[in-house]
Parts: C-alpha cells; structure tokens; sequence
C-alpha cells in the first residue's frame, strides 16, 4: 500500500469515527469500525517501520 494513500485512509477512518455518536452506531458495526481502525494503524505502523529500518526487540 502506498504510503500516501494509507495515511489518507487512516486519517478518514479516524475522521469517520470521530464525527459518530457511538451511541447511534449498532455494536456490531462499532466493533467492525474500530478493528479496521486498529489494523490500518498497524499497516502503518508497518510501513514507517520498514521506511526508517525500525526493527522491534528480537527482530
């Protein structure tokens, strides 16, 4: 994935939850919204990882 598009689409995700009351949200589709949420913020974490030659301890 791009990194330009991913930040794009994490930034809209967030964006997207923020303008949400989550009380008006089924639960289910929270719960859809918020692991999206987590693994695109993963995908980038991933990606600035790789970019800046980040390694995790034992890597």
């Amino acid at each position: 994935m791009e990194w330009g598009r991913a930040m794009r689409e994490l930034s809209t995700a967030i964006d997207h939850l923020a303008t949400e009351d989550p009380s008006e949200i089924p639960r289910l589709q929270l719960v859809e919204q918020l692991i999206e949420l987590h693994w695109q913020m993963a995908r980038l974490q991933a990606q600035i990882a790789r970019r800046t030659s980040v390694r995790g301890p034992g890597l």
